[in-house]
């Protein structure tokens, strides 16, 4: 290779380095053991015959909002408004019946 191409290559090389880790964040999409919150968006509640589990993290140093995300019987993930009175109403049913992951 000659001496003159090697710095076009690396600054190329950097640049697709500097893409690709920078990629998550344009697409919004969250990424495991990513210290952020998982709930970019919430519903205001579902029917309790289609969660399978439910998962509340409190406000921590990760993110600032209380999040509930409910698993569905079909697989799907879904993140719950915690400030909902019917997302309240689940979690406190789920709570009583021992039904959470």
């Amino acid at each position: 290779m000659a001496p003159a191409t090697r710095p076009l290559l690396r600054a190329s090389l950097l640049l697709l380095l500097l893409l690709l880790a920078t990629r998550h964040q344009v697409t919004g999409a969250p990424v495991a053991n990513e210290l952020r919150c998982q709930c970019l968006q919430t519903v205001a509640g579902v029917h309790l015959k289609n969660i399978q589990s439910l998962k509340v993290t409190p406000p921590g140093p990760h993110c600032t909002q209380t999040e509930v995300i409910a698993t569905l019987k079909d697989g799907r993930e879904v993140c719950l408004n915690p400030e909902a009175p019917m997302v309240q109403k689940i979690v406190q049913k789920m709570l009583k019946t021992g039904i959470r992951n």
